[in-house]
């Protein structure tokens, strides 16, 4: 892909730690965004969520190599696993009060 709005060293993008995203300001007003992970899989597109312009990142792979899974797809970072088995608890409550009459 040849149509980036700009390239993009990491070191000039700054890490957000809520969002678990290193981001850059977009001309639109809103911020290109890349995280861990996609640097982990040799991803170098940073997008931005309100339009269409997208810019490389300039970053050493192995730099994120062996980075743990600590990013936002890790559940036991957000909570959701925390969430997920009250979820599984609530199912299983439901299935157990389940009467099938014929």
């Amino acid at each position: 892909m040849g149509a980036y709005y700009d390239e993009i060293e990491i070191e000039d993008m700054a890490w957000d730690e809520e969002k678990r995203v290193y981001h850059y300001p977009c001309p639109c007003g809103d911020r290109f965004e890349i995280s861990r992970k996609q640097l982990r899989n040799y991803e170098d597109i940073a997008t931005c969520p309100s339009c269409s312009l997208i810019i490389r990142v300039i970053y050493d792979p192995l730099d994120y190599e062996d980075d743990p899974d600590t990013d936002e797809d890790d559940v036991s970072a957000t909570g959701t696993d925390s969430e997920s088995d009250s979820a599984d608890e609530k199912f299983q409550d439901a299935l157990s009060n389940l009467h099938i009459s014929s």
